[in-house]
């Protein structure tokens, strides 16, 4: 990997994260801890069980209690505490509850985002990051997607990523700010307790003997992120923005290896050793784009930046996180 984290530029600076006790989050503010940063985090509840609380983060940064909706809340907080980065990762991130909860999820993502943005410029934050996704460019029928393809989420949580994105670029553009967008692909990782995702779900079903259930038909293809990974990719476009005058810039960050979803449970079934657990195909996700994929090379080119782990290796490593975490 030709880029490294550079522990001088974090040390000691003043980071507000939003999101940061969620799955990307706590690996995000786990890496800023290491390297110095003096993190601040808004919380609007942590799981006892949750992976933030087992690394101990809770006693390493600064936890402010409320809720991204709260503006006036944001703009006290980067003000009193002379924030200097804001990373914003807090949303309603399950494609099917967005389904059930559509109102919800967009006033969270949206309104979210348009808080963080707005009180950051009223205060000046010198660099901020915006995790936007590639299910904000909808479907496309030429693949992988770069970053010059349209944004045109189709479905609810899609139309949040979108607008989050475009909200960002908007931001950048007319006040000049250094603003940083994230497209990542799927992440996966361990410490992930939404289990109805198909990696963790997968591993799960796996380690309790129980048959696996595939929600789609098998033959989606997607890319998949290792968590360790993503959390790299916001540090190296922080420390990045202003070295480079990156002003409402967007990022894809990915592997460069779609998969299949049933080649996907294969693999992790092979992985296990437990060669005879059922694969149950049950057809029925809705809301879902069929192939979604993306382009590494404009954060290579740009950013020096590459992915230090494969499917193979990053899959390994989360089924032994799990089997740790269930004391299997």
């Amino acid at each position: 990997m030709a880029w490294q984290i550079n522990s001088n530029f974090w040390r000691s600076r003043k980071v507000f994260v939003t999101g940061g006790t969620g799955f990307i989050g706590t690996y995000l503010v786990n890496e800023l801890v290491k390297n110095g940063a003096d993190v601040y985090c808004l919380v609007l509840e942590i799981q006892k069980e949750s992976n933030f609380i087992k690394l101990g983060l809770d006693k390493k940064v600064s936890l402010i209690y409320g809720n991204i909706l709260d503006f006036d809340l944001i703009r006290l907080v980067l003000d009193k505490y002379d924030i200097d980065t804001a990373f914003h990762l807090a949303a309603q991130p399950l494609v099917q509850i967005a389904i059930k909860k559509p109102s919800e999820t967009i006033r969270t993502n949206v309104i979210g985002t348009l808080n963080l943005l707005e009180a950051c410029r009223l205060n000046n934050v010198k660099r901020v990051l915006i995790a936007s996704s590639d299910k904000a460019y909808g479907s496309h029928e030429n693949l992988p997607y770069d970053e010059s393809f349209s944004l045109h989420g189709e479905y609810p949580y899609d139309v949040s990523k979108s607008c989050t994105d475009l909200l960002a670029q908007s931001y950048a553009k007319s006040y000049g700010m250094h603003i940083g967008i994230s497209r990542s692909a799927n992440a996966y990782g361990g410490g992930d307790l939404n289990f109805d995702r198909i990696v963790p779900e997968t591993i799960k079903h796996i380690l309790f003997g129980e048959p696996i259930l595939i929600r789609s038909n098998g033959k989606f293809k997607r890319e998949f992120f290792y968590v360790k990974d993503a959390a790299k990719a916001y540090l190296v476009m922080g420390e990045k923005l202003e070295e480079l005058g990156l002003k409402g810039e967007a990022f894809n960050f990915g592997t460069d290896q779609p998969v299949v979803i049933l080649d996907l449970v294969r693999k992790i079934v092979e992985i296990s050793g437990k060669h005879d657990t059922e694969i149950k195909i049950l057809n029925e996700a809705k809301a879902e784009i069929k192939d979604q994929f993306l382009s590494n090379k404009k954060a290579r080119s740009v950013l020096n930046w590459s992915p230090e782990y494969d499917l193979d290796r990053g899959l390994r490593e989360t089924y032994e996180w799990y089997k740790d975490h269930f004391g299997k």
